[in-house]
């Protein structure tokens, strides 16, 4: 075996589809049955898209069940103020596409099964590295038949952020502090709503509210650790400051019956120093969590996979062995836009969320419309819609 994947989501899924392409033996392990879980982060910006579009997908892609939201709002106590329009990127697709990450997983893997060299193994949980010689030489994972080992040239990590592969190699990642948990849930959604996706602010609230078609999808705020205390108050104290955040909810508020209609996310932003061993590599949310502000922990974690692709498919397709200082290449092409990104979420977190969520955060210095200012608007547009150091398929 050339490469072994353990981790089936965004980052696991496109390497091991951009690798069976190149005609690198592969196998992608999933430790579930399906890919139907409640994934938060859905938005598929337009450095994915051009990805897709480069490996002749992107019109399969745009025929699942999307939304796609042209500009970005904050809307405060008093205002609307719009972030970025995206409509003026130099894309084909000036959009964020809001797609059930499960059809996106699906529609990778299932074209990574075309190929031969390809193999995909679901309810396959790794959990711990075969080593020989002081390097890894590949994985073992438990399946409903028993325990199993893989041998491979190359193992990686794209385990998410709880990896157990990146703990069984010894790394640990820097932690750099977020201020915030999120509840998500849903509502029903009416045509006489709101249309396009925005963030709703107001002192000591926050709220995300994403346009589903048919419902919304909801993120409320916290501060980090307030749960618990929040669910000791019942209900009413998460179903009160919804309705006053978003009036036209006041009516369906209900279907909120209980916390069971609640998903917790424990926000986490952090990023390892070391991405790799000889004989392995973490990407995606194993080499560094990302905050959900500007919702592109899913597109950094496919910037990863085709920058892994890019360094690694000509080697790993010869048989070549890979040593440790290419796998060094490629930590330090993405530490650049891991940091950079981070960096901005930082501010965010700091600059806003933490004021917001301690009702110290006055909003009057923002302009009703970053477009008014040419550099800004072009910076923040890019910024959301390509990230830093946007990557491209060389396979």
């Amino acid at each position: 075996m050339s490469c072994v994947i353990a981790g089936g989501g965004p980052a696991g899924a496109m390497l091991g589809l951009l690798l069976a392409r190149a005609g690198v033996e592969v196998t992608l392990l999933e430790k579930h049955a399906d890919f139907l879980r409640d994934f938060r982060g859905d938005t598929i910006h337009p450095s994915t898209m051009e990805v897709l579009d480069e490996i002749g997908l992107a019109e399969e892609f745009l025929k699942l069940p999307h939304r796609k939201a042209n500009e970005l709002s904050m809307l405060t106590d008093s205002r609307r103020i719009r972030l970025a329009d995206l409509r003026r990127l130099r894309t084909r697709f000036p959009f964020i596409a809001f797609v059930p990450q499960w059809d996106f997983l699906e529609l990778i893997t299932s074209q990574a099964r075309r190929y031969p060299n390809f193999r995909l193994l679901m309810q396959a949980e790794a959990y711990d590295l075969v080593r020989e010689g002081g390097a890894v030489r590949g994985l073992r994972y438990r399946d409903a038949s028993g325990e199993h080992e893989i041998r491979a040239a190359l193992t990686v990590a794209a385990d998410g952020r709880h990896s157990v592969l990146r703990r069984r190699a010894g790394l640990r990642p820097r932690e750099l502090g977020a201020p915030m948990d999120v509840l998500w849930f849903r509502l029903p959604r009416k045509e006489s709503d709101p249309d396009e996706p925005f963030l709703r602010i107001s002192s000591g609230r926050i709220m995300v509210a994403i346009n589903r078609e048919t419902y919304w999808q909801l993120a409320y705020l916290i501060p980090k650790g307030a749960y618990e205390r929040l669910a000791a108050s019942g209900i009413d104290a998460l179903r009160g400051p919804v309705a006053e955040l978003l009036p036209f909810t006041r009516d369906r508020i209900g279907e909120i019956a209980g916390y069971e209609d609640v998903s917790m996310l424990t926000v986490a932003l952090n990023r390892l120093r070391r991405w790799h061993r000889p004989g392995f590599v973490c990407i995606g949310d194993a080499a560094h969590a990302m905050s959900p502000v500007f919702g592109v922990g899913i597109n950094l974690a496919v910037q990863d996979a085709v920058a892994a692709a890019n360094l690694l498919a000509r080697p790993l397709a010869a048989g070549a062995p890979i040593p440790e200082r290419t796998l060094a290449l490629l930590q330090r092409r993405r530490t650049p836009p891991t940091v950079v990104t981070q960096a901005a979420q930082r501010i965010v977190q700091n600059r806003v969320i933490r004021p917001a969520l301690s009702r110290s955060f006055d909003p009057s210095f923002l302009p009703s419309d970053v477009s008014e200012f040419p550099l800004l608007s072009k910076v923040t547009r890019r910024f959301i819609g390509f990230g830093v150091l946007p990557e491209h398929v060389r396979t």
